[in-house]
């Protein structure tokens, strides 16, 4: 469909991050070098000997936490929290800042001309959710009986523990709390969901099929069974060593990935549906693409993925490699996904050829909800005209061709592409452009 005729629009950001929980805290932040790394209090040091984590300790949950909201609204959700692990209650809490940014109340759009597109990780139940029921089935010598489990242990289990680790339950929570009667998808795309989320209601407002999505993603490496997994399959930065410094994207001493949590959710909007209602418009969103690659015995080509999903971005957008002001990278800090990603940035823009900036230095990798808050500073930059610099890369890598912003300066062109990938070899992009009716 031709842009021209059903543009889509952002017109609101909600951000609950290790560095913020607005968009101003966020760009704050950035502006002055403000790390959100410190000392992980979530996970036990003699657990997991993690060097650094971003964790988000301001947000503990409250009603409070998710803005303005009706008293129904509100007496709803204080009776939701106990069915929500905090992966959800972040990405809800997310999703209901950015309505709220865009002035969306109920009321401003029919309920079916309002829908959801929420990202996750796969989530993963807490220990503590099971420890009565195992109680319940060990004998005295304290010896596990499975057999006891489904008489003995599941009926001291929490009737709906489930509900609070469903990764479809962000989209169900905010669309029964604000009438999003629309279109309705979760997804599941671990750091790739992002873009996927992007193009699914960029699609969604472009075939007519609603005028406004609310886009989110939340995720987390910190809870203790993700923290487990994430030591055991990924390259972690562990030790003592100064925290602030510890994610350090394209440099070449980069010890590995830092594990973080958070969320961030954008209003989608249909340009002329935005213009009449008078709202600011942070951007618009050209296209959003994704790819997956793997290769003999299913290994991850995270290189090859990158390339096709900017290649199919750009084309999308009709847009060629010289038009990109800068790029969000996805910059986890891992010797191996770094270099792979500075060659796929190389191979399709050119060595050095367009700005790049890895905002994970900031705060780490957040699982899914990292790329959602690396474009929302993506548009920040945009508005404010401004690139920000990326922390710790004080040695540049020189098998990593690109060219990292170290110091603040000016946007060469108002139009950015930003980009995820997973170990899996899922990749994702999304191009947004300034706002020009």
């Amino acid at each position: 469909m031709d842009r021209s005729e059903r543009r889509v629009v952002i017109t609101g950001i909600g951000v609950i991050s290790p560095i913020g929980r607005s968009p101003q805290e966020i760009w704050e932040a950035v502006q002055v070098g403000r790390s959100g790394l410190a000392r992980p209090s979530a996970i036990p040091r003699e657990v997991i000997p993690l060097r650094a984590a971003g964790e988000v300790k301001e947000f503990t949950g409250n009603v409070k936490d998710f803005g303005e909201m009706d008293r129904e609204a509100q007496k709803n959700l204080r009776k939701a929290l106990k069915v929500m692990c905090r992966e959800c209650q972040m990405g809800v809490a997310a999703g209901q800042l950015a309505l709220n940014d865009a002035g969306i109340r109920m009321g401003t759009f029919a309920p079916e001309r309002i829908g959801t597109s929420f990202g996750s990780d796969y989530m993963v139940s807490e220990p503590h959710e099971f420890f009565e029921g195992i109680k319940a089935c060990l004998n005295g010598d304290g010896v596990f009986h499975f057999d006891r489990w489904a008489g003995e242990g599941m009926p001291r289990l929490f009737p709906l523990w489930l509900l609070k680790y469903l990764p479809n339950m962000p989209a169900s929570h905010l669309a029964i709390y604000n009438d999003l009667r629309g279109p309705s998808n979760s997804l599941t795309v671990r750091e790739a969901s992002p873009g996927v989320c992007l193009a699914d209601g960029l699609n969604i407002i472009r075939a007519g099929r609603a005028d406004c999505m609310v886009v989110g993603v939340t995720g987390t490496r910190l809870s203790l069974m993700k923290a487990l997994h994430t030591v055991q399959q990924e390259e972690v930065a562990l030790g003592d060593d100064e925290p602030t410094t510890a994610c350090r994207p394209f440099d070449r001493n980069r010890p590995g990935m830092v594990p973080g949590e958070g969320a961030a959710a954008v209003i989608l909007e249909e340009s002329q549906s935005a213009i009449r209602r008078g709202v600011k418009i942070y951007g618009e969103l050209l296209a959003a693409a994704s790819a997956a690659v793997a290769g003999r015995y299913c290994v991850a080509d995270r290189k090859a993925a990158l390339i096709l999903a900017l290649r199919a971005v750009l084309d999308q957008a009709e847009l060629r490699p010289a038009d990109i002001g800068f790029v969000m990278a996805h910059g986890l800090g891992t010797q191996s996904c770094d270099q792979e990603e500075a060659e796929a940035l190389a191979e399709v823009f050119g060595p050095k050829k367009v700005p790049v900036i890895a905002a994970k230095s900031y705060f780490g990798n957040l699982g899914a909800g990292a790329g959602l808050v690396e474009l929302a500073l993506g548009i920040l930059a945009l508005n404010h005209k401004q690139l920000f610099a990326t922390l710790n890369c004080d040695d540049p890598d020189p098998a990593c061709p690109v060219d990292v912003v170290r110091e603040a300066r000016e946007i060469p062109r108002p139009v950015f592409v930003n980009v995820n990938v997973t170990p899996q070899g899922q990749a994702s992009a999304a191009i947004v452009v300034a706002w020009s009716e």
